[in-house]
C-alpha cells in the first residue's frame, strides 16, 4: 500500500515539474498533467482538463468547457466511464495516442491508435474552436484525431454533424443522462440517412422529431437552422462527407446547440464581455406540430396542433383526431387504379414527408413519369439535396409527418386517382368563373377610388410646394416627413427637405465631394444632430435616370443586412433628386486596392474578411432576403467600407427583382461596367444570379492581386487579369498574382482556395458557375472538395480591345456602359 502511495506521489511530482514546461494550449509526448492543470486555447475561449459535475460525487471526468464562464461543458472524453478513485492523469505517448489513467495507472479511456506512417511528432492541442486535436507538429500539421469527430451533447460552430463516408464515421450528439451525469442519455440528434439527409431526434431507436430533407439552403420544416444574422448554416455533400454545420458571423458571440437530458434541443448565446448568463434564443422542437407523425398518414399538422387531411383525403376516425402522437391519419376519397388514369396534384407550403428516396439517375422531367410507373410511388419532388442542382426525390408508400410550413419553398406532387383529378378540375372551373366576376367588380371599384386618391394626392403635393417656399430655415432644419408616393409599396422612407441637405453638404461645395459617377456626384454631409451622411445627387442628364433612382429607393429600403449599405432617406424637390445614405469613412473598395500606399493596409486577413463579407451580402440578395435581387453592376467602386473595413454593397439603381422560380431574364438595354459583366449579359442581354456570381469572381481576383481586370498589363502577353490568372493556374503558379504588398507568411492555402473559387465564378457559361450559397461554403470550409475550373469567359479580352458595338448604340461615362442592342 505504501509503495502505491509513493508511486502516486512521484507521478504527481513529475507531472507538476513537467507542467511548468507546457505551453498554454498543447501537450507533448512524455508530458502529463493531473487534476488542477488545464490546457487553454490561444483565444482564451476554451479550457481542457478534469472536472466534477454537480456536487462532485459522480466521479472525475476529462473534458472541454468554456474558459472564464460558469462551468459549461461542451465535450467529455470518458463520459461513460468516470474515474471513481478521485485521481486522474493524462498522457500522450510517442505514437500519438492520448491516455487517461486512474490512480493505479489503469487506462480508463484512450484515443484510437494512429495508422502506421512515416516519422512524425505528435502533439495534443486545444484549438480556438474548442476542438481538441492530435496532430503532427511537423510542417504539414496533419490532424490524426479530433474530439469534434466524437461529440457529446453540444453542437459548436464548425463541428460537423453527420457522416464521414470513407471511415463509416457518423457524428451524433447525445444528451447527458441527467444534469449531473454526463453518461449517454436517452436522446440523440443526428443527420440520417446520408443518401437523403434530414435532421432527426431519436429516443433510443424511436423517431420523435424530424426536419428535412435539405433543399439547397435549409431543412424542410424548420427556420431556426437557416442562415440568419447570427450564423451561416451549411450542409455539405461530397464523395467523402455528408454533414451539417454552422459558422458564427460575429466573433464576439459564443454559441452552442445543446440536447438536454429532457430531449429538448436548444440554442444558447453569450455575448463576450457583456452577457452575465447564457441567453436561450430558440428551442428547436418546441412546436407541437413537430412531434413525429402527429396527424398520421396524409394528415397535415397546423398551428396549435390542429390536424387536417390533404385535399382528396378524409379522416379515419374524426372523434380521436389529434389526441395521440400517432393518429390514425387519413384515407383516400377515391382509391388509386395504377396505370389507369392516376396523376399528380401539386401542394405548396408543406414540410416534406418522411422516408424520402433519391432517384439520382432520373432528370426532373423523368421524375414524374418514373414515379407514375411504380404503383407504390405516392409522391415526388425536385429537391436540391446535394447542393448541385435539383434531384428526383420520391416517396414509396404512405406519406407521414406532414406539417403546414408557409415559408417553405418546396413543391410536392401527390399521386391521386383519376376520379379525384376530374373532381379537382371541375372545382377549378367553378372557381375561375367566380373569380372573373369578382375581378371585374373589383377593377371597377379600384378605378373609381384610384381616381379620387390621385386627385387628393395631387392637391397634397401642390400644397406642400407652396408651404416649402414659406417655411423658415429653422423650421426645416433636420425635419422630414414620409413620402406619400411610396405608401403603396409597403414601406415608409424619410423625406429630407432640400434646405437641410444643402446646409448639411455645405451647399455641395467641391470640398465635400467624395465621389463621381454617371448618375452625378456624391457628397459628404453632416446633419444638425451630428450624424454624418453621404448624399447621392442625381444630375438632370444623368445616364442613371429617375427610373433607376426610384428602383434603388424601392429595393434598398426593403433590404436590411450588415453587408448592404443603409439608405436613410431621400430628397425630391423641384429639379433636385437625391438619396441620403449612411456615411462610410473608408469610401469604396477601389480606393484601397488599386492605390499602392493604401493597399499596404490591406493584409491578407483583411482581404479575406472583405471577400467573405461581399459573398454574404450577395448571398442575402440572391437567396435570404424577402426579395430575390440581381444587382447587375457589382464592382469594386460599388463596395463601400466602414471604419472596420466591413464591406457593404451599394448602388442598386439597375438591380432587378426575380421571382423565386425565375431563372433568367433578358434586356435590350445593357447597363453596367465592362470588365465585370458576364459574357451572356454583355453580348446578349441575358442576366441571372449567375451574372452577379461572375462579377463577384472578378472582384475576388482584383482584391487578391490589387490589379484591375480590364486595365491589367503584362509585358509578355495581352491577356486581362482573368486570362493571366488562368495561365498561371494551369502552370500551378497561381500565387504569383497575389499582391506583393502582402507580407503574411501563412496565407498561401487560403489564397489558392480563393483563386480557385474565383475561377469557378467566372466560367464562360452560367450553368458552370456555382450559386452564392455554394460559393460561401467553398470559401468557408477548407475540407469541401472543389471542381476543376474551365477557361474563364472573356479571359482573352484586355484593356486594349472592347466589344464590337458596330450594331449597337453605345455610350460610356466613367466606366459605366449603357448599350441598346439592335434588333431586340
Amino acid at each position: 500500500m505504501s509503495t502505491l502511495l509513493l508511486s502516486t506521489f512521484v507521478c504527481s511530482l513529475v507531472s507538476l515539474v513537467l507542467q511548468t514546461s507546457l505551453s498554454a494550449d498543447t501537450l507533448k509526448p512524455n508530458q502529463t498533467f493531473v487534476e488542477g492543470f488545464t490546457l487553454i486555447s490561444s483565444n482564451q475561449r476554451f479550457e481542457f482538463g478534469f472536472f466534477r459535475p454537480g456536487n462532485g460525487s459522480g466521479g472525475l471526468y476529462l473534458g472541454t468547457w468554456y474558459h472564464n464562464l460558469p462551468l459549461t461543458v461542451v465535450w467529455v472524453a470518458n463520459r461513460n466511464n468516470p474515474i471513481r478513485d478521485s485521481f486522474g492523469q493524462v498522457a500522450l505517448d510517442e505514437k500519438g495516442v492520448l491516455f487517461l489513467f486512474n490512480r493505479s495507472m489503469g487506462a480508463v479511456w484512450s484515443t484510437d491508435k494512429i495508422p502506421t506512417m512515416g516519422s512524425f511528432t505528435p502533439v495534443l492541442q486545444l484549438l480556438d474552436t474548442g476542438n481538441l486535436v492530435i496532430r503532427d507538429d511537423g510542417g504539414n500539421r496533419t490532424i490524426f484525431w479530433e474530439s469534434f469527430d466524437f461529440p457529446a451533447d453540444t453542437l459548436l460552430p464548425n463541428l460537423k454533424l453527420g457522416w464521414n463516408l470513407d471511415g463509416g464515421l457518423n457524428r451524433i450528439i447525445r444528451s447527458w443522462k441527467s444534469i449531473d451525469d454526463p453518461s449517454e442519455g436517452e436522446y440523440s440528434f443526428s443527420l440520417e440517412p446520408p443518401e437523403a439527409p434530414q435532421l432527426v431526434l431519436l429516443s433510443g431507436s424511436k423517431k420523435l422529431f424530424r426536419w428535412g430533407p435539405w433543399d439547397g439552403s435549409s431543412f424542410s420544416g424548420i427556420t431556426s437552422l437557416t442562415t440568419n444574422p447570427l450564423f451561416q448554416a451549411a450542409y455539405i455533400y461530397n464523395s467523402v462527407e455528408v454533414y451539417f454545420q454552422y459558422e458564427m458571423l460575429d466573433d464576439s458571440i459564443l454559441s452552442r446547440f445543446v440536447i438536454l437530458p429532457s430531449g429538448l434541443i436548444q440554442y444558447f448565446t453569450w455575448r463576450v464581455n457583456i452577457s452575465k448568463e447564457w441567453n436561450l434564443l430558440v428551442t428547436i422542437n418546441s412546436d407541437p406540430c413537430d412531434n413525429y407523425g402527429k396527424c398520421g398518414n396524409y394528415g397535415i399538422c397546423y398551428t396549435l396542433s390542429s390536424c387536417k387531411c390533404l385535399s382528396g383525403f378524409t379522416p379515419y376516425s374524426p372523434p380521436d383526431w389529434g389526441l395521440y402522437s400517432y393518429s390514425a391519419g387519413c384515407k383516400r376519397g377515391h382509391e388509386l387504379n395504377c396505370g389507369h388514369g392516376d396523376g399528380f396534384v401539386k401542394y405548396n407550403a408543406l414540410k416534406l414527408p418522411d422516408n424520402p428516396i433519391v432517384w439520382a439517375n432520373y432528370t426532373n422531367h423523368d421524375c414524374e413519369s418514373e414515379c407514375l410507373k411504380n404503383c407504390s410511388c405516392m409522391a415526388y419532388a425536385n429537391v436540391n439535396v446535394y447542393g448541385n442542382g435539383s434531384s428526383c426525390i420520391v416517396w414509396i408508400g404512405d406519406l407521414v409527418d406532414l406539417k403546414n410550413y408557409p415559408s417553405g419553398r418546396q413543391q410536392i406532387y401527390v399521386r391521386m386517382a383519376h376520379a379525384e383529378l376530374k373532381s379537382i378540375k371541375n372545382v377549378k372551373r367553378k372557381h375561375e368563373r367566380v373569380k372573373i366576376v369578382s375581378v371585374t367588380t373589383v377593377i371597377g371599384i379600384l378605378l373609381l377610388s384610384g381616381g379620387v386618391a390621385w386627385y387628393i394626392r395631387w392637391l397634397i403635393r401642390h400644397r406642400r410646394k407652396d408651404q416649402i417656399g414659406q417655411t423658415s430655415k429653422a423650421q426645416h432644419s433636420g425635419s422630414f416627413q414620409y413620402i406619400e408616393e411610396n405608401q403603396d409599396s409597403g414601406f415608409q422612407l424619410p423625406l429630407y427637405d432640400l434646405e437641410t441637405i444643402f446646409l448639411a453638404c455645405n451647399n455641395f461645395s467641391e470640398t465635400n465631394k467624395i465621389g463621381q459617377g454617371g448618375f452625378g456626384s456624391v457628397y459628404k454631409g453632416e446633419l444638425p444632430n451630428g450624424q454624418e451622411i453621404a448624399v447621392k445627387r442625381l444630375v438632370e442628364k444623368s445616364i442613371q435616370g429617375i427610373e433607376e433612382l426610384k428602383n434603388e429607393i424601392i429595393l434598398i429600403a426593403k433590404l436590411q443586412h450588415r453587408n448592404l449599405v443603409k439608405l436613410l432617406g431621400c430628397c425630391i424637390e423641384g429639379e433636385e433628386t437625391m438619396l441620403v445614405y449612411e456615411y462610410l469613412p473608408n469610401k469604396s473598395l477601389n480606393n484601397f486596392i488599386y492605390d499602392k500606399p493604401t493597399r499596404k493596409q490591406l493584409t491578407w486577413t483583411k482581404r479575406y474578411h472583405i471577400i467573405k463579407g461581399i459573398a454574404r451580402g450577395l448571398l442575402y440578395l440572391h437567396q435570404d432576403s424577402r426579395l430575390r435581387i440581381i444587382h447587375r453592376d457589382l464592382k469594386t467602386s460599388n463596395i463601400l467600407l466602414d471604419g472596420e473595413l466591413n464591406p457593404k454593397i451599394s448602388d442598386f439603381g439597375i438591380a432587378r427583382i426575380f421571382g423565386t422560380d425565375q431563372m433568367q431574364e433578358m434586356t435590350k438595354r445593357i447597363i453596367g461596367t465592362y470588365g465585370y459583366m458576364s459574357p451572356e449579359y454583355a453580348m446578349n442581354g441575358h442576366y441571372s444570379v449567375k451574372s452577379d456570381v461572375y462579377s463577384f469572381g472578378v472582384i475576388v481576383l482584383e482584391v487578391i492581386s490589387g490589379q484591375k481586370n480590364w486595365s491589367f498589363h503584362h509585358p509578355d502577353h495581352d491577356l486581362n487579369l482573368l486570362g493571366h490568372t488562368w495561365m498561371l493556374w494551369n502552370k500551378r503558379q497561381a500565387l504569383e498574382i497575389v499582391d506583393p504588398t502582402i507580407q503574411e507568411p501563412s496565407y498561401g492555402n487560403q489564397a489558392i482556395r480563393c483563386i480557385h473559387v474565383a475561377l469557378l465564378c467566372v466560367q464562360q457559361y452560367p450553368e458552370d458557375r456555382p450559386k452564392m450559397s455554394t460559393v460561401y461554403s467553398m470559401l468557408s470550409y477548407e475540407n469541401m472538395e472543389l471542381p476543376e475550373p474551365k477557361e474563364p469567359g472573356f479571359c482573352r479580352e484586355s484593356h486594349s480591345r472592347k466589344f464590337d458595338t458596330s450594331a449597337s448604340d453605345s455610350s460610356t461615362v466613367n466606366e459605366v456602359t449603357m448599350t441598346t442592342l439592335a434588333g431586340r
